[in-house]
């Protein structure tokens, strides 16, 4: 069976992720900050496939050292999903007053934790194996208050970009899974009703079909690809 590592996946996108995944067979290692939370969106995930969750930071070296080797217990690495992700400051705030130390540890969780994973893994992943990160239209926008995200956003992006450049025998995708009812989008407007925002099983089908299918290394909008 294919193995994926996916990162965040107690709840979100993370967690509709793995659920279809784990229900087509997949393998999985998950994981996510809260260890209760972790082990609930577990539950019934092992009934179709195996599934290891380890509760933990990404921008921690043992934790992401554990991820990798869990999934060399599960015989290899076709997938890893880098979709653990910060906001920053909620309510988020403009670039002028944005704090500095709150932007170090926005750019340390979405640029460096899942590049060192990636640096990680590697070595583990089988040929044509699959490296999606997860990025946001806040990266390549400019929306007031989105400063901080959106700029370690787009060096995700642009991270991307060169890793599919030096792996070309792996498929590389930097995917906008666009506005979602997740507890991040409604940290982004505290107080506000998102409720006219989908919900990220509503992504899902098109990371499946980058996962599982043959598309070159590029971006893309996650909603686009199966009807494209």
């Amino acid at each position: 069976m294919p193995v994926a590592v996916i990162t965040g996946a107690s709840r979100g996108l993370g967690l509709a992720l793995a659920r279809a995944l784990a229900a087509r067979g997949w393998d999985l290692v998950i994981d996510a900050r809260g260890g209760d939370a972790l082990a609930e969106a577990t539950t019934g995930l092992d009934s179709h496939s195996r599934v290891i969750a380890v509760a933990g930071d990404i921008a921690d070296p043992g934790h992401r050292a554990a991820l990798v080797d869990a999934a060399r217990g599960l015989g290899g690495l076709d997938a890893l999903v880098n979709n653990a992700g910060t906001l920053g400051p909620s309510p988020l705030p403009r670039l002028a007053e944005f704090p500095l130390d709150e932007l170090d540890t926005v750019l340390r969780v979405n640029v460096a934790a899942p590049l060192a994973l990636i640096q990680n893994a590697l070595p583990l992943m089988r040929a044509g194996g699959c490296v999606v990160n997860v990025t946001s239209d806040a990266g390549v926008e400019g929306y007031e208050g989105w400063g901080g995200y959106g700029a370690s956003k787009a060096a995700l992006e642009q991270l991307s970009r060169v890793l599919a450049a030096e792996h070309p025998e792996l498929r590389v995708y930097w995917v906008d899974p666009g506005d979602m009812r997740t507890q991040m989008h409604q940290d982004a407007y505290p107080g506000e009703d998102i409720s006219d925002r989908p919900l990220p099983e509503v992504s899902v089908p098109g990371l499946v079909a980058l996962l599982e299918g043959t598309l070159p290394s590029g971006r893309y909008v996650a909603r686009e690809v199966v009807s494209a």
